[in-house]
């Protein structure tokens, strides 16, 4: 072992310290710990958040909508939909129609987004349609013709709906003429299932259809609203937007996921990076009370120091002496954080401990979502501010004049 490891260690775990400076030493450590711990816990949660509200968003929006410029619609969308499938990196492209209604069921009413869509595509595309609550994606119409719906989780809920029962839906597009004026027309749906997709504003707000049956909703002919474009890396949607834009041809417009919640997703980073900024601020402190820990040292070692000096110690050695002294109590500390936040966050994640109120935050519990390179930052910036709480302390040791101590001896 070199000799600087061996003073450092003998330094740490001397008996024969003051109860201050071992009481100092302790605070040091746990300061240390306190900080990664919470870091790590700080940021595990903001990153949860994000991912699980980014699944949630594309568990039932695509990865990429491709937009016409003429409000009529996409009459040719099927054409332009296998077109669109060849491009590389494309997963899957469906047709969507998209159309605002008044939706009823016994003296209850409610705004709602109905999604017309094809129903063997969006099986496959959907994940929400993997978490089906009841029912299924049948949407043949019974024997009276009456065309099926499929509503979210919380909406049935709310209405107190289950799979067969009725609504009516009701769009101001479809109206019919009347001796009193246009007059919207009612028409009555089946709910043939209820999904859960896991985000509030989706299972309260939304349903499915067929696209000819929202077709007829909008009292439109056969076109489509949008393509959804779903790729299998979704951080590669912007660059395959371009790609899906030059293979569509002119009258078209893309926009991605990203760019459809960049507000949203913005003010998540600013968040993180206020909220890492400032908890790392009870790391600073810890790195304070490293600087106490050696300056204290340094006092009660003064003779020590002087005596290892006059025996041919060099400067350099009795330096780093005590840069190593305040990295290993910051080791410590570090690797305990670490341990402990890291624990924290994957039991507290993988029990959902922490309940929400899914109609406030999206989600129904404090997610939590660890990563290496976390922990590799987090331990980096801990050290440096240990190693930068050293150099006071450390440079006053190896300036320490062994006659000046040693005279009165």
């Amino acid at each position: 072992m070199r000799f600087e490891w061996l003073v450092a260690l003998r330094y740490l775990r001397s008996p024969n310290r003051p109860a201050v400076l071992r009481l100092v030493t302790i605070l040091a450590v746990i300061g240390v710990c306190a900080g990664v711990t919470t870091l790590v816990i700080a940021l595990s949660m903001n990153t949860g958040f994000r991912q699980a509200i980014r699944d949630r968003l594309l568990s039932v929006t695509a990865h990429i909508n491709i937009k016409p410029t003429d409000p009529s619609g996409i009459a040719d969308y099927r054409a332009l939909a296998a077109k669109l499938r060849t491009v590389p990196g494309v997963k899957s492209v469906e047709p969507a129609f998209y159309i605002t209604v008044l939706v009823t069921y016994n003296d209850q009413s409610q705004g709602l987004e109905i999604k017309g869509v094809d129903p063997a595509l969006e099986e496959k595309a959907s994940s929400a349609w993997q978490h089906l609550v009841s029912g299924s994606t049948n949407f043949a119409p019974d024997s009276n013709g009456t065309p099926g719906i499929m509503v979210g989780r919380l909406l049935a809920s709310n209405f107190h709906l289950t799979t067969g029962d009725y609504v009516t839906v009701t769009s101001p597009q479809a109206s019919d003429l009347t001796p009193f004026g246009m007059f919207p027309h009612p028409r009555r749906f089946r709910v043939v299932g209820v999904f859960d997709s896991g985000f509030y504003d989706y299972d309260a707000n939304w349903a499915f259809t067929t696209l000819s049956s929202a077709q007829s909703l909008d009292d439109t002919g056969d076109v489509a609203g949008l393509l959804e474009v779903r790729v299998n890396n979704m951080d590669e949607a912007g660059s395959i937007a371009d790609t899906l834009l030059k293979k569509a041809g002119s009258g078209y417009t893309a926009t991605t996921w990203m760019q459809e919640n960049a507000a949203l997703f913005r003010a998540m980073k600013l968040e993180e990076l206020v909220t890492a900024l400032f908890v790392g601020l009870i790391t600073l402190v810890a790195g304070l009370n490293i600087l106490v820990v050696l300056t204290m040292t340094v006092s009660d070692r003064a003779r020590d120091i002087a005596v290892l000096m006059a025996m041919g110690a060099r400067r350099g050695q009795m330096r780093d002496i005590f840069v190593l002294q305040g990295l290993i109590v910051s080791l410590i500390g570090t690797a305990a954080g670490l341990v402990i936040g890291y624990t924290i966050s994957w039991t507290a994640n993988h029990w959902q401990l922490i309940p929400l109120n899914p109609q406030i935050y999206a989600v129904p519990y404090v997610p939590f979502s660890t990563n290496g390179v976390d922990a590799i930052w987090i331990a980096a910036a801990a050290l440096s501010i240990s190693a930068l709480a050293t150099i006071l302390p450390a440079r006053s040791a190896a300036r320490t004049s062994p006659v000046e101590i040693l005279r009165f001896e």
